[in-house]
């Protein structure tokens, strides 16, 4: 799988002819493959599953495993009760997630918190996230480890860490009816390398991978990132500073220390979020670390005093009006609210 990440550079630096354009039937696969065999994937050209044409209405649970590597991808369509449970059933199985509702809004929990998914949509999630969908039957979805792809290694190809995979940014992607059109003939490729085991399957699905997530890319700046020139390598910068705080706020709750690793002045951060539309950096540093809290709190039997440590404040009752400060009651009040999740454990 490295060798041939190094091998062959992404395939998809523009629209791939045929793989998005037009309407799509059984007899259009092998015109398909021919479009990523053109841009330097060596393949046989693959002829299509007689019924690849009613691939999407059928419920399935499609899983790839590369016994050398580890790398594990997954493709759910209808699958009742799909969810993830980070701090228990699932934690050793550490799954990016892309999640599409196609069908109508509904309600999307993560890490304990509601949201709306509307309707023709996207969202991603992290694998360190729990979440469940009021309606997960009706949800198209993939799953993929590190082992697979690593959207951290391979940022350059994707350019996705510290925006659509972000641990306090849920972005909820919206398609218009092109965009479906594209998704929905892009799973049903996915459906069809699942289902071709072959010496080269691996490296197709991977190849289909980064088209989806480049693709997602693309949608979610649309919508998101204000355009113009030299916005690229402001965009980047913000990027890098997710990507940071992800690594450093249980030790980092200073402005001044990200700025620095970014050889920005920390007025000159903040100018910068304020032209993207983003939350200031001290605060998206905050709810880091409140999401991180409540996590712990609500999922495991963690103490509170070893919470605080764990999240580099020096004693309980800094740490306690910090977080009463920013969610309205405190760490013992939160633990013990009604409904606490079932994932978590009863409370210390």
């Amino acid at each position: 799988m490295k060798k041939f990440c190094q091998k062959h550079p992404d395939p998809s630096g523009g629209d791939t002819p045929g793989i998005f354009s037009g309407s799509i039937s059984k007899f259009d696969l092998p015109v398909i493959l021919l479009s990523y065999i053109g841009r330097g994937l060596e393949a046989p050209i693959r002829l299509p599953d007689p019924n690849f044409a009613n691939n999407r209405f059928k419920k399935m649970r499609l899983t790839l495993r590369d016994e050398n590597t580890g790398g594990e991808l997954l493709l759910f369509k209808e699958e009742m009760g799909f969810d993830r449970l980070f701090f228990t059933r699932d934690r050793f199985n550490k799954y990016f997630t892309i999640a599409w509702n196609p069908g109508e809004p509904q309600t999307v929990t993560i890490d304990g918190a509601a949201y709306e998914f509307p309707a023709n949509s996207l969202l991603t999630l992290l694998f360190n996230q729990s979440f469940s969908f009021e309606d997960s039957a009706s949800i198209i979805a993939w799953q993929f480890n590190r082992e697979f792809y690593c959207i951290i290694d391979h940022d350059s190809e994707v350019s996705c860490v510290g925006f659509l995979f972000n641990s306090t940014n849920h972005l909820f992607v919206k398609l218009d009816d092109q965009a479906q059109q594209k998704l929905r003939l892009l799973s049903d490729v996915f459906i069809e390398e699942f289902k071709t085991s072959d010496q080269i399957q691996n490296e197709m699905l991977l190849v289909l991978l980064k088209r989806l997530i480049i693709y997602i890319t693309r949608l979610a700046r649309i919508g998101y990132v204000p355009g113009g020139k030299g916005q690229d390598e402001k965009f980047h910068t913000i990027r890098k500073f997710n990507l940071l705080v992800e690594a450093h706020f249980k030790s980092e709750h200073s402005v001044s220390f990200y700025a620095q690793q970014l050889c920005k002045s920390p007025k000159t951060l903040s100018n910068l979020f304020a032209l993207f539309n983003q939350k200031p950096p001290s605060q998206i540093i905050q709810d880091r670390i409140v999401m991180e809290a409540k996590r712990l709190l609500r999922y495991t039997d963690q103490s509170i005093k070893h919470i605080t440590f764990d999240l580099g404040f020096e004693d309980l009752p800094y740490f306690s009006n910090f977080f009463k400060k920013n969610t309205g009651s405190s760490p013992s009040d939160f633990r013990n609210q009604p409904g606490r999740s079932d994932e978590g454990n009863s409370p210390v």
